[in-house]
């Protein structure tokens, strides 16, 4: 799916050249289908890189889910343990405190990557929107 560049442009132009013959209505029409099967290639381009973020998104949603039971059954059992064995040590009460500020810390180091790996994930299909930009400079000097 390749938008006509400079160098498709001039020779595209170079091979019509002979057709000064032609009627104003074949012109016309001939750029008309050019322009549509333009814009259908970039409309398709820009599905393509949709769906290619969509996936990455995709999945990162698929690891937040999958880290975020498994950090949930861990944090639970580890807690237990963790705040059982502090209780020999000292109140229960406070020992459940202690754990519950440990849980708390690794939350936030867990949000903070996850948020920074969303980040990545571009909503705007770049590529397409760098060759539309290569089409307007085109549609605005054909010749060159």
């Amino acid at each position: 799916m390749a938008s006509l560049t400079p160098h498709a442009t001039r020779r595209y132009a170079a091979e019509h050249r002979g057709q000064e013959d032609a009627s104003l209505g074949e012109l016309l029409s001939t750029v008309t289908s050019d322009v549509q099967q333009l814009l259908h290639q970039e409309a398709e381009l820009a599905k393509a890189e949709i769906r290619e973020e969509a996936t990455k998104a995709g999945k990162a949603a698929g690891m937040f889910g999958g880290a975020g039971f498994a950090g949930y059954m861990v944090a639970l059992f580890l807690s237990l343990a963790a705040m059982f064995g502090l209780g020999n040590v000292m109140d229960l009460g406070w020992a459940a405190l202690i754990v519950t500020a440990v849980w708390a810390v690794i939350g936030l180091i867990l949000y903070r990557r996850g948020r920074t790996q969303m980040r990545t994930v571009s909503p705007k299909p770049e590529r397409t929107m760098q060759t539309l930009k290569e089409d307007m400079q085109w549609a605005r000097h054909p010749t060159r």
